[in-house]
């Protein structure tokens, strides 16, 4: 049963192993520190070597927060056990899992974001260190561009450029965009910037970064914030909707609202963001540094046995982690935004 939860959460999570992710033995923060850029001097004979005449690299700290413990539980009736045809434990361990990967995965998209809109930490006089990336997924007022496959091909590569630029590492870089946007590219796979284009079938539609476009591995995930929803956003086309229409019955996780993750809420020791600051995003590109993630007790599971069991005739299966993530290096980080002229604004 414990096997089932992991399997749950490692299947369902991308977001902690696309960033850097560390692991606290005591405390509940850790202190990440950033080195600026220097400068190359010519020598002249006789002359003490003493540093550069600008001094040190100017060099800053950023501390992650851990959140407070995060659970999933479910109670499990020895009489419903009893006259199952099937393992119901290990199936509400997987549904455990899958929310506790869940949860983490939409927090650490939103730190992502919230760098992508941040200057460099690192500041000192006469130096200037880049900070976040913001780009527009085509030119019109509407949110629809976030589903057209040339925009968002052309974003990939500005974004490619932009991270060349700011001299970020091409080790790590990874895009994730919501399941039909990455349709909407794979489709034009003979005619767009994909790379890989031998892949077909299930390798192709996996969405798991078999394919790339200028060297940014493509992931799917309904764990972004777009158009502050996660995943898609049914409805009439305006600046914040794409204007897809809703197939029906879509159950409520589909098409979800983001929820307050600012860090006046209850249990969050970080910043996520309130759900209105999402209103245009549609898609993340950035490098593993772009954030990070610390983890104070991984995923565990806990089941209630002995005297508990007899008196309630079933147990509490309890999934549950401790973990924080905020953004570290905003040169890493991109974020797509449609439906407006004006990038998003930092918060």
């Amino acid at each position: 049963m414990n096997m089932e939860m992991f399997k749950g959460f490692q299947y369902n999570a991308i977001a902690r192993d696309l960033v850097m992710k560390r692991t606290l033995k005591n405390g509940k923060s850790m202190q990440f520190i950033y080195t600026g850029r220097t400068t190359a001097e010519f020598h002249t004979p006789g002359n003490a070597i003493l540093g550069n005449s600008d001094g040190a690299p100017p060099v800053a700290e950023k501390t992650i927060t851990v959140d407070d413990l995060l659970i999933s539980s479910a109670f499990v009736y020895d009489l419903d056990e009893t006259l199952s045809h099937y393992d119901l434990r290990s199936e509400i361990s997987r549904k455990i899992g899958y929310a506790l990967a869940q949860k983490y995965d939409r927090l650490i998209f939103r730190a992502v974001t919230r760098g992508a809109r941040a200057a460099s930490p690192v500041t000192k006089s006469s130096f200037v260190e880049p900070g976040g990336t913001q780009i527009r997924v085509g030119t019109t007022a509407n949110a629809s561009d976030a589903y057209n496959a040339q925009n968002l091909t052309t974003a990939f590569f500005d974004a490619a450029a932009a991270m060349d630029e700011k001299g970020v590492s091409s080790e790590g870089r990874v895009g994730v965009l919501n399941p039909r946007q990455y349709y909407a590219l794979i489709q034009e796979v003979g005619n767009n910037g994909l790379i890989n284009r031998d892949e077909q079938g299930a390798a192709l539609q996996s969405g798991q970064g078999i394919v790339e476009i200028a060297g940014i591995k493509i992931y799917k995930s309904m764990n972004i914030p777009f158009f502050s929803q996660y995943g898609t956003k049914y409805g009439t086309g305006s600046a914040t909707n794409p204007g897809t229409t809703s197939p029906g019955n879509t159950g409520s996780f589909v098409g979800e609202a983001l929820e307050d993750a600012a860090n006046d809420v209850t249990g969050i020791n970080n910043e996520y963001g309130e759900e209105t600051e999402f209103a245009n995003s549609c898609g993340l590109i950035f490098q593993r540094e772009a954030a990070g993630c610390v983890e104070a007790i991984g995923p565990q599971v806990q089941v209630t046995s002995g005297d508990v069991s007899v008196v309630y005739q079933g147990d509490v299966i309890l999934g549950r982690l401790a973990m924080g993530s905020d953004y570290l290096n905003p040169a890493c980080a991109v974020e797509l935004y449609a439906g407006t002229a004006s990038a998003p604004t930092a918060f």
